[in-house]
C-alpha cells in the first residue's frame, strides 16, 4: 500500500493525509472512530479534558472541513448533552459518531 502525502491550503500542515493507490485510481481511506477520537483529543490544547468550540473548529479544519466553524457548532449542538458549551469525555462518543457520518477521509 503506497501513501502519498500532501497539504492543502488553509489546512493544518501537521495533519497527515494519504490515499491508497490501485492500478487505475486512488481510493480514499476513511478515518476510523479510534482515529477520530484521537484526533479530537489531540486538539484539547489546554488539557482540561473538554473540547471547546475553538478546539473543535481546529480539529475539523485538520480533518479537511471547508466550513470548520459550522461543523464545530453542529458538533456541539449534537454532542453537548449537558449544554455547558464543551464536549466532555462522557460526550465524545456522540461527537465521534457525528464525524463518522460526515465521512471524513484521509487525504
Amino acid at each position: 500500500m503506497n501513501m502519498a502525502f500532501a497539504t492543502t491550503r488553509g489546512v493544518d500542515k501537521n495533519c497527515v493525509r494519504g490515499l491508497v493507490k490501485t492500478r487505475d485510481k486512488q481510493l480514499p481511506i476513511r478515518y476510523t472512530p479510534e482515529q477520530l477520537r484521537g484526533m479530537f483529543w489531540r486538539y484539547d490544547t489546554n488539557r482540561d479534558g473538554k473540547l471547546s468550540r475553538k478546539e473543535l473548529k481546529e480539529a475539523f479544519n485538520c480533518l479537511g472541513s471547508s466550513i470548520p466553524g459550522f461543523r464545530a457548532h453542529r458538533a456541539l449542538n449534537r454532542a453537548d448533552e449537558n449544554g455547558d458549551g464543551y464536549i466532555s469525555e462522557e460526550e465524545v462518543e456522540e461527537l465521534v459518531s457525528y464525524a463518522v457520518k460526515l465521512g471524513y477521509v484521509v487525504k
